[in-house]
């Protein structure tokens, strides 16, 4: 069983020629709405590659929450434990220019309300893995991690996006996945050692004991566990819309190594995943399925 705890959004998509700059204004050419949210996305991910997914969270009781939560519901995700807020739902406004390259703007409403007491109600197993992010609160997170040691299953937090305060719980993560500018931050933070980003990720290895996963967008991934360094490359693509990528990887990473996967063959499927899911538009809608991933690694 995965659990997934974290924000469930209704993303606002905009199409433009071209980022604006500040102040400016740009034509955009399309607008639609798609579910979203990272810990949503990421559950949806997890469920279309194969596994058992359980996703913890809050909605508001808007007109949003239905059609937030409407590809989770469709997919197969128990949704058993996603509360009512008194809050809205949580909203994400994103520009993405024909490039590919987004900018987004989020409205936490009620993914902010996610309390240590849904972290309770998860009931997580001895041997279950639990996926996290940083757009719930802290608090949340951290007690998450916690409970998750206690209970003997593994944890994968991803650090997006970036938040300073969540460096001084990183290493209670058995897995930490995090895209390389979110590295340098927290490398910056922790005072990681070494000349470079390689020698920079060992170190974080070394000194916590946990893996550590680096996305490197159309680079693929790196990662260091148990003194070992791997490294796996995507497919060659070029991208319509990068917004669901990092999500896309991070629930095929858990899918992966929960179906019993070592962590170089994981690390492959999930970044195959992710770029797979730069061809299509918005987050929830562009992820792949299973059989979709495995088409393209046995083509590959």
């Amino acid at each position: 069983m995965i659990t997934v705890i974290g924000s469930i959004n209704l993303d606002l998509i905009a199409t433009v020629g071209r980022l604006p700059r500040p102040g400016e204004t740009v034509p955009g050419d399309g607008f639609t709405t798609a579910p979203g949210g990272k810990g949503a996305n990421q559950a949806l991910a997890a469920r279309r590659a194969g596994a058992r997914v359980k996703m913890i969270g809050a909605v508001g009781t808007d007109a949003f929450a239905g059609q937030a939560t409407a590809l989770l519901d469709e997919g197969g995700v128990d949704l058993t434990a996603v509360r009512a807020s008194g809050e809205s739902t949580g909203i994400a406004v994103i520009l993405v220019e024909k490039a590919g390259e987004n900018v987004i703007a989020i409205i936490p409403g009620g993914n902010g309300d996610v309390a240590q007491e849904d972290v309770a109600r998860a009931a997580v197993a001895k041997g279950d893995h639990v996926v996290l992010q940083l757009e719930i609160p802290m608090e949340t997170v951290k007690a998450s991690l916690e409970a998750t040691q206690a209970a003997g299953a593994v944890s994968l937090l991803n650090t997006a996006p970036f938040r300073k305060e969540a460096a001084e719980f990183l290493a209670l993560a058995d897995y930490v996945i995090a895209n390389e500018t979110e590295f340098d931050l927290y490398a910056e933070a922790l005072a990681l050692s070494g000349h470079d980003r390689e020698e920079r990720i060992r170190d974080f290895a070394a000194r916590t004991g946990r893996a550590i996963v680096v996305t490197l967008g159309a680079d693929g991934v790196v990662a260091a566990s148990k003194g070992e360094f791997h490294r796996a490359l995507g497919l060659k693509i070029t991208p319509v819309d990068t917004v669901g990528a990092g999500d896309t990887f991070c629930g095929y990473l858990a899918a992966s190594l929960e179906a019993g996967l070592d962590l170089p063959t994981a690390l492959r499927r999930a970044a195959v995943a992710g770029s797979l899911a730069c061809l299509k538009p918005g987050a929830q809608p562009s992820i792949p399925t299973a059989e979709e991933v495995d088409a393209a690694l046995a083509s590959a």
